[in-house]
């Protein structure tokens, strides 16, 4: 029974190694799907529980995300012979940003002739905030020297999606590493359930006897450090 169990979760594998699709069309679908679907305005209660259980690195990702949008959406406000002030406030009211409370200092600092530089550099969290602190130096440059502000933010918007395609192009590359590296990882449970499939008692063996532990306690502790390894290599290969 344990033996065409396994049998058929190998042949099932197999299919779905040599029938599923590419690296390439999987990273070609998921960038369509992430620059065609729209934003909603508004957040229900399971995007909200979502957002507050996100990882730091999602979260960092999303704040990059709406950056370039703010970017695009000032450029946009700034080309249509608006002021910078009110340009940047209603940039930042068709923008959802993961903490919109973070960004109030901001709106006011627009709204009442304030410092927007200092604002949004002060707004800018630690990871993810590489844009706000791009265009808080542009409108400090902007505001200072006279220069056409809107074709310095433009600048800043693509250089920010220049740094999102590499990000993104880096993650599909290190996605084939690190799912063969927790396949190989769960090789020894395939193992154990082969053995026992033939009636040789392995955990008997693991368990009941000193060299079995040995044995036990070397291969999880090699499997354990192979695993951070290959994580720590993709984690330093990330920009």
């Amino acid at each position: 029974m344990i033996s065409a169990l396994i049998a058929a979760l190998s042949t099932a594998c197999a299919i779905w190694l040599w029938t599923g699709p590419d690296r390439a069309t999987t990273r070609l679908t998921k960038l369509l799907l992430t620059r065609n679907s729209p934003k909603p305005r508004w957040k229900s209660l399971p995007e909200l529980l979502k957002t507050s259980t996100a990882t730091p690195a999602r979260r960092a990702e999303t704040w990059r995300q709406a950056s370039i949008e703010l970017c695009q959406s000032l450029s946009a406000e700034l080309s249509a012979g608006r002021t910078p002030g009110e340009s940047l406030i209603r940039a930042l009211s068709a923008v959802d940003f993961p903490e919109p409370d973070l960004l109030r200092p901001v709106v006011a600092a627009a709204r009442d002739g304030g410092d927007v530089s200092v604002a949004l550099t002060a707004a800018a969290p630690q990871q993810g905030g590489e844009g706000l602190r791009q265009l808080a130096a542009c409108w400090q440059v902007g505001t200072m020297v006279g220069a056409g502000m809107a074709s310095l933010i433009d600048r800043v918007a693509h250089t920010l999606r220049a740094a999102q395609a590499h990000r993104q192009d880096v993650a599909a590359q290190l996605a084939g590493p690190r799912t063969t590296a927790r396949m190989l990882a769960l090789l020894p449970a395939l193992g154990l359930l082969m053995a026992a499939a033939l009636n040789m008692h392995p955990l008997t063996f693991l368990f009941g006897s000193l060299p079995g532990l040995l044995c036990l306690t070397t291969g999880v502790a090699l499997d354990a450090c192979g695993l951070w390894w290959t994580n720590h290599m993709a984690t330093q290969a990330q920009p």
